[in-house]
Parts: C-alpha cells; sequence; structure tokens
C-alpha cells in the first residue's frame, strides 16, 4: 500500500495523525509500523532518515520500499491511529546539509567544472566526491564565498514534478536516475537537480556554508564541510580546544604552530638521545656478556635468559656481539607472555650453520623462526623452564660442533 508522503508536501511539517494500516516484524525481528501518510523521511539520495516518536514508541528507522515507508519502531502498536512527531532539529540540520550541499556543488561546477558524483551526510560532517585532479586554498576560498553569497541573498528552493519528457526544460548539472516521479529541486538561475531529499524554502535558511578539508579518495577528491548549525558547532569545539592548547602550551593563540614545532622538535631531540644512549647501554651488556663467557673446547660461549625483553634488542646485542669478536656462540632466551623467544648466533670461526642448528631447537617450543646461518630467532610455547631449554640449546650447539 502506497503511503502519502507529507515531507514532499510539506517539509516544515513536524507532526501529524495518521491510521496504522500495518504492523508487523521483519526477517531481523525489528517491529515496524506502515501508516497511511506520513511526515518521516526514510533514507535515501544521500539524507539520513528521521527519526521522532509514534504513540511514544521511538522510531529509530525509517525505510522505503515499493511505495510502502516503514517505521521501525522500539517497540509493538496495537492502535489504528497514531500521533507522530518527528525529531525536529535533526530533521533541520538535514535539510541545512541537504541544501548547503546543492550550493557547494554548484559552485564548484559553475567555478571550475567540476562536478558532483556522490554526496553522504554524515552524523558530524557531510563530504562530497568532485570528479577533479586536484584542488588548492584559493579554489576552496573562492569557492565557499560564492555559496555564501548565494545563502544571504536568500534565494528561493523551489521543487517541481515533472515528466520525462518536461527534464529538457531545465538545465540540469546530471540526468536524472527515474523516469516516472520526478522531483526537481532548484534554486533559479543558479542550480537544478532531480532530488528526492528535503530543504529549506530559502537558501538563507541554510545559515553558511565552511569548507572544512579534502583529501583525494579513489579517482576523485573528497570534499568534507559543514552547513548552518553545524558550523556554529564546529567553530565553538575549534575554539574550546585553543583555549586547551593555549594553557597546555602557555602560549596564545598566534604563536600555538609555533610552539607545538618547538616542543616537537624537542621530542625528536630526545629521542634521538634516548635510542644513542639504549645502543650505549647494549654494547656495555655485550662487552660484559663476552667478558663472561664460557671457554669451550673450540669457542666462547654466551648464554642469558631474560624476562619481557625486546626481541628486537635482542637481536641488534647478538649481531654486534658476533661482528666483535670470534669463535663466539650467543645463546638467548626470552620469556614473554607466557611464550618462550630465543635469538641464537654465531660469529667466524665456528662451523654451524644456524638455520640447521634451530631446526633442534624449535620442535621442543612448537615454535617458529628463521633468520640466516649466521643468526636467528623464533618463539614458541612455554611447554618447559627457559633453564630446561637453554640446557638443549647448549647439548644441540655441543652435537653440532663435534658431529
Amino acid at each position: 500500500m502506497i503511503t502519502e508522503k507529507l515531507y514532499y508536501q510539506d517539509p516544515y511539517i513536524s507532526f501529524f495523525s495518521a491510521q496504522i494500516i500495518h504492523s508487523n516484524k521483519d526477517e531481523k525481528g525489528r517491529f515496524y509500523v506502515i501508516l497511511d501518510q506520513t511526515a518521516f523521511y526514510p533514507t535515501g539520495g544521500g539524507q539520513p532518515n528521521d527519526t521522532g516518536t509514534i504513540n511514544g514508541a521511538h522510531v529509530y528507522n525509517v525505510e522505503e520500499e515499493n511505495g510502502e515507508v516503514r517505521h521501525f519502531i522500539d517497540r509493538p502498536l496495537e492502535e489504528n491511529k497514531c500521533y507522530a512527531e518527528i525529531d525536529w532539529t535533526r530533521r533541520f540540520d538535514h535539510m541545512q546539509q541537504h541544501a548547503g550541499q546543492h550550493i557547494l556543488s554548484a559552485a564548484y561546477e559553475d567555478m571550475y567544472g567540476y562536478k558532483t558524483v556522490s554526496f553522504h551526510l554524515g552524523a558530524e560532517n557531510c563530504t562530497i566526491d568532485l570528479e577533479a585532479p586536484a584542488l588548492n586554498e584559493e579554489e576552496a576560498k573562492r569557492v565557499e564565498e560564492r555559496a555564501n553569497t548565494v545563502i544571504l541573498e536568500n534565494r528561493s528552493i523551489e521543487t517541481r514534478w515533472v515528466t520525462e519528457n518536461e527534464l529538457s526544460k531545465f538545465p540540469l548539472r546530471k540526468a536524472v536516475s527515474v523516469t516516472d516521479n520526478i522531483r526537481l529541486v532548484i534554486i533559479p538561475d543558479f542550480d537544478y537537480n532531480g532530488c528526492g531529499g528535503t530543504h529549506p524554502n530559502e537558501t538563507g535558511q541554510v545559515g553558511s556554508v565552511k569548507i572544512l578539508h579534502w583529501e583525494k579518495h579513489k579517482k576523485n577528491i573528497r570534499v568534507h564541510f559543514v552547513c548552518g548549525d553545524r558550523v556554529l558547532k564546529q567553530l565553538q569545539e575549534k575554539h574550546k580546544m585553543i583555549q586547551r592548547l593555549t594553557a597546555t602550551l602557555n602560549a596564545p593563540q598566534t604563536d600555538l604552530e609555533a610552539a607545538a614545532n618547538r616542543i616537537l622538535q624537542k621530542q625528536e631531540d630526545l629521542e634521538k638521545t634516548i635510542t644513542q644512549l639504549e645502543a650505549e647501554l647494549l654494547e656495555q651488556e655485550a662487552h660484559k656478556l663476552i667478558a663472561q663467557a664460557s671457554i669451550k673446547d673450540h669457542y666462547k660461549l654466551v648464554t642469558k635468559i631474560y624476562k619481557e625483553n625486546s626481541m628486537k634488542k635482542l637481536q641488534q646485542m647478538a649481531n654486534s656481539m658476533i661482528h666483535h669478536t670470534d669463535g663466539l656462540l650467543v645463546l638467548f632466551i626470552n620469556e614473554n607472555d607466557s611464550k618462550l623467544q630465543v635469538v641464537c648466533a654465531r660469529s667466524n670461526g665456528i662451523g654451524i650453520n644456524m638455520q640447521e642448528y634451530i631446526r633442534y631447537i624449535l620442535p621442543e617450543i612448537n615454535g617458529k623462526g628463521g633468520g640466516n646461518e649466521m643468526i636467528v630467532q623464533g618463539g614458541g610455547d612455554m611447554v618447559l623452564s627457559s633453564e630446561s631449554l637453554m640446557e638443549v640449546m647448549i647439548r644441540a650447539a655441543d652435537k653440532l660442533l663435534t658431529s
């Protein structure tokens, strides 16, 4: 059954009475009702649905299927008649954003020939995708000025239902996607578009439009913007953030960028210092371990068990040790989150291929790993103690060296 769409008769209707002609659950178990007439706008054309109440039940989603407008509610309704009210703040916000998009898209196309290929009305901001190779600050500034001029001129926003044969009378920006019940939204001498959304009656009610930023998106440029009350909200949020930053950085608004850059440079310098000190500490530990190495028949053996250490650091230290000392075998174990990790390395003068060596070790801990003939690493389950695993590793080294 076709629902009479009050939002097309008058987009300013915010409450109404209606007959409930059908009540049911859909395949997802959601309660919904169909009314003989409705002011609730269903999701479509880039514009989200309205919300509100029907006889006190919360309307959280509205969808149209084959002319039926389904109102999804949080509980079933048994009545035949209902009183409904839409969330006017949400509706008017959508009207501002949608009309603002028409104006912004028309300005981009008129001034630079950039066509809008898609539109999204989000909860916080809106986007349009433009067929453009790139955008720059000067273009954005001029387009924004043009759009706000049209808004301030308070031009009329008209809607008109036309037939397919009548379309040739209007300078449409793009072809319409339907052949029946064609609805045009018109700002005379500025924009002519096929559109099923809700819009205010005059451009002045859009308030203003503000381009926030843009980015490359696939083959197009995605422009982020806000209109109407959202401009004030963005201004207020950004002002609060600036106020907090001025206090945190102890600098006036005009010096915030310089103050932030000084902090970032200081952090970068500190990170370099930390990296240098960590390298020196690793070097000192490496020298200490080499000095404490066990003397075997044909090589020196370094063994060490760590807890919650960085595998990267252990690899760096082992690599440094074997490149500064000949005849050295390094066996590290690291206990990390109930896992056992190993780093094994050998320097020149030791006849072991470490890739072959680790194949003896990893099965003992159901592990995986890899490396090259001089240094390997891996990890597995803690199915035995670190001390027991170290004994296995030493025996494996002795076996390969004597075979």
